[in-house]
């Protein structure tokens, strides 16, 4: 019995490059053209395309907001989208939410009330807080914490977070604090 090889694959020398497709993102009010393969994720075009790293990439999955950037004006985690989809959108990263030397007050408020401890998470919570507040959907500290429930902070700096977005929101946090404290617990059912 002989064996019969194969002849040497056309993929050696037949393959054509990846496709790529030209895209133009607005970042931070500045237009940027890149050719990418067209299963880009906005997060990756971001920081390894248009080399703004302050958009962290966390989990990869949606599931930490360590992303999040505004596109639009509205929330998205990057991870999860395109950047082939975002064709002339207005995005917003971390680094284009100060004016100029001036810091935004919500990056104010994080330094103010110490909402962060290895910062990492700390540029998606601040994009995903600067659209909460834009939503208008934020009444009291309770929307805020589930409004910000998509962003985790390993860290575990919750209430600083939700004391630094109250305070620009201008929600009395101590005062729902003090509330809540001296509400009765609900009865236990036995």
């Amino acid at each position: 019995m002989s064996t019969v090889l194969a002849p040497e694959p056309l993929s050696r020398t037949g393959v054509s490059k990846i496709e790529t497709k030209p895209v133009t993102l607005t970042i931070n009010g500045e237009k940027k053209e890149i050719n990418i393969a067209p299963w880009t994720s906005l997060l990756d075009a971001l920081r390894e395309y248009c080399n703004l790293t302050g958009t962290k990439k966390g989990c990869d999955h949606g599931q930490c907001g360590a992303c999040t950037v505004l596109v639009e004006g509205k929330r998205v985690n990057s991870c999860l989208t395109l950047a082939v989809m975002h064709d002339d959108h207005a995005i917003t990263t971390i680094e284009g939410i100060a004016d100029a030397e001036t810091l935004h007050p919500l990056q104010q408020a994080f330094i103010d009330h110490d909402a962060f401890q290895c910062g990492y998470c700390t540029p998606g919570q601040i994009c995903s807080a600067v659209g909460l507040i834009s939503e208008g959907r934020a009444k009291t500290t309770a929307d805020i914490q589930e409004l910000m429930s998509g962003n985790i902070c390993r860290c575990g700096a919750y209430p600083h977070i939700v004391d630094a977005i109250s305070d620009v929101m201008g929600i009395d946090n101590q005062n729902q604090k003090s509330a809540a404290a001296l509400s009765p617990e609900p009865a236990k059912s036995i």
